[in-house]
């Protein structure tokens, strides 16, 4: 079960920013071996309409971001985030993921197809927590992450039993703008 939470840090860290790329790697790069570790320890059992809407803070950059599933097909699950950084503009980014495996088959940002991103995440810490966001109070698995390219340390809070595909509750990670926080403050589970 703690494996299966773990998985779902990866797509905590979805695609983000192309405003900032340092921002699309931070949290790209949790994603992807969640997301599989999730998908072959639990599988996807995502819903169209699940939907996880978020807070960002940059320091000086604030926005917001709303994931949901768009489809769920013979080809797989395509998920949309929508983000809206206010000065820094708007990005949309579609990914195409395969619900058994977890794999990002597909990534397109503002409608270009773009390359998925490389993977080197290791597992500090896991252990459990309860955190307060604007969502609500959840019990939790609070993981620290090393980002090994980067050597930087990313921490998350996820509960994939409630809140819908990633779990994610927030998310702290370092980038060329100083830390991103990224908090939930609402969601629907179908």
């Amino acid at each position: 079960m703690v494996k299966a939470l773990i998985a779902a840090l990866g797509l905590a860290f979805s695609v983000n920013a192309v405003a900032a790329p340092s921002v699309v790697e931070v949290l790209a790069q949790v994603q992807m071996p969640a997301i599989m570790d999730q998908a072959q320890t639990m599988g996807l059992d995502w819903k169209v309409g699940d939907q996880a809407n978020y807070n960002i803070d940059m320091g000086f950059i604030k926005g917001s971001m709303t994931m949901s599933v768009r489809s769920v097909a013979a080809d797989g699950i395509w998920m949309d985030q929508n983000m809206d950084l206010g000065f820094a503009g708007k990005q949309k980014v579609e990914t195409l993921i395969d619900p058994n495996t977890g794999e990002i088959k597909k990534m397109i940002v503002n409608g270009q197809e773009q390359q998925v991103p490389k993977q080197d995440v290791e597992v500090i810490e896991v252990k459990e927590d309860r955190i307060t966001v604007p969502a609500g109070t959840f019990d939790c698995i609070h993981a620290r992450l090393k980002d090994k390219e980067q050597n930087a340390e990313i921490n998350a809070w996820i509960n994939p039993q409630q809140v819908p595909m990633s779990g994610m509750l927030k998310q702290v990670a370092p980038s060329q703008f100083g830390n991103v926080t990224v908090v939930l403050k609402s969601f629907k589970k179908n």
